[in-house]
């Protein structure tokens, strides 16, 4: 049967853009290494229409579909398993920009569109488009809706949910429904968009998105913070909100013990608050839609006031566009200076603002009587609660040994902030490597739920069998 559809699928799109499992090579591995996986064919349709004919070839021999766009995941959502019986879509050729309307402020773009291509057609247009993440120069559009993706700006405009108007689906029977409507308000029943979005490609397969745009900002200001506790950053942060408003775009964390592996990582980098004995620090941005004099007064005075308040212990203000790209490569060389000082486990956690410090400090204590001399690398985006809670080796042992202790270190931080009212999974999705932890922690009926959305959705479960949900054979 896989000769046959490998055959069908040559004679839908081309034989050029149907490869085999071995000429797939390089999609078949996550971004991690940790999942590697095989098929009976590899495809990539040049357009919508070409996707539903794919899926619909796929049901009808009872084949599973795997959809990929970038393949910067980290949880081995668009990996496939390794029985070598599904078909992997790609989305690399659906890259076209359909449509941008400056009136409306939206822009229609295809699911296989680069991140960074996406944030510059925007920005040709005098728009923003505000999602950010490290991975912009190689994620595409459909893995950030699929995982609902948040980056640095969500504390100002919202993770890609909150920036989708409106999407064109291919269903799990190989329809296409035709949901790019730009509209902001549009009450006519169910809301199919936020179902898909965040779904993985476990309920339908987004081809193309209708996005929001906004104001190019007119100035933005950028500061490093110093705090003298964690409480103290939680407390900014509230301040920070009142004085700034909407124009506060951004609140990255990061540990005194993640400046230090920055600096010993990068010696040729930024070097800000050398000798600092503050534990925490923070990235602050103010997107301003007036003039730089504003952005600099507004800064001035509401640091002013949180200096007066005790509500900061220092602060080092970018003066000019070098300064501030430079503080923002201290947020985005955290990944790669972990990895350049060995493997750690990466938690990708959230709770409430209001539960931050006693997550870190119940989580951190707990962390030392269990596993003792393990070294806390927390950082992420503070003002929405969502924090990399990364966990290094003790110095006086090995990182294998670390490893070894995966599955009962995570489960004593996940089992923390589920306690302290959070996620185990904030921004980067559930794929296969979580998708055993859910009945931990969701009940009973939030699970039956799923599965019965799946079921509907996808009854046969071809879409990304073994992701996100754990489907109950009847």
């Amino acid at each position: 049967m896989s000769q046959g559809l490998f055959a069908t699928l040559q004679q839908l799109l081309g034989a050029a853009y149907v490869q085999s499992s071995e000429e797939a090579a390089p999609y078949l591995t996550d971004k991690q290494g940790r999942y590697v996986g095989q098929v009976i064919a590899a495809v990539h349709p040049a357009n919508t229409e070409e996707v539903a004919a794919v899926v619909r070839a796929c049901v009808a021999s009872d084949t599973p579909v795997v959809v990929q766009g970038g393949n910067t995941g980290l949880m081995g959502g668009a990996t496939p398993d390794a029985s070598g019986s599904a078909v992997l879509l790609l989305l690399d050729r659906l890259n076209r920009v359909r449509a941008v309307d400056t009136d409306n402020d939206t822009l229609t773009v295809e699911a296989g569109c680069i991140l960074q291509t996406v944030q510059d057609v925007a920005r040709n247009a005098a728009r923003l488009f505000p999602l950010s993440l490290g991975a912009e120069g190689s994620c595409t559009i459909g893995g950030n809706l699929g995982t609902n993706a948040g980056g640095t700006a969500v504390l100002r405009y919202g993770n890609t949910r909150e920036l989708t108007l409106g999407l064109e689906v291919v269903t799990a029977q190989g329809e296409i429904w035709n949901g790019l409507r730009g509209l902001r308000k549009d009450n006519t029943g169910y809301d199919l968009r936020d179902l898909f979005i965040g779904s993985e490609g476990t309920l339908g397969i987004i081809t193309a998105a209708t996005l929001k745009l906004f104001p190019l900002p007119k100035a933005q200001a950028t500061a490093l913070l110093a705090f003298d506790s964690l409480a103290q950053a939680v407390q900014f942060l509230s301040h920070a909100r009142a004085g700034f408003g909407a124009s506060l775009t951004a609140f990255e964390l990061l540990s005194g013990d993640c400046l230090a592996l920055l600096r010993e990582q990068f010696p040729k980098g930024p070097q800000p608050f050398l000798g600092a004995v503050q534990p925490w620090f923070a990235l602050l941005e103010l997107s301003d839609n007036h003039s730089e004099s504003h952005a600099r007064e507004a800064f001035e005075s509401v640091l002013g006031d949180a200096f007066e308040q005790e509500l900061l212990a220092n602060a080092l203000i970018a003066e000019s566009l070098a300064q501030s790209e430079g503080l923002w490569l201290l947020r985005e060389n955290m990944s790669e200076a972990q990895k350049r000082a060995g493997r750690n486990m990466k938690h990708d956690i959230s709770v409430p603002i209001s539960q931050v410090e006693a997550f870190v400090d119940h989580t951190d204590a707990l962390l030392q009587q269990h596993f003792p001399g393990v070294r806390n690398f927390t950082f992420g985006h503070l003002g929405d609660g969502n924090l990399r809670y990364n966990v290094a080796h003790p110095l006086d042992s090995t990182v294998e040994a670390h490893m070894a202790n995966y599955a009962a270190l995570s489960l004593l931080v996940h089992d923390s902030a589920h306690a302290h009212g959070g996620s185990i999974s904030a921004e980067h999705g559930i794929g296969q490597r979580k998708v055993g932890l859910l009945d931990r922690y969701k009940s009973p009926v939030e699970l039956d739920l799923m599965r019965r959305i799946k079921h509907a959705l996808d009854p046969n479960n071809l879409l990304n069998p073994g992701k996100v949900v754990e489907v109950i054979a009847s």
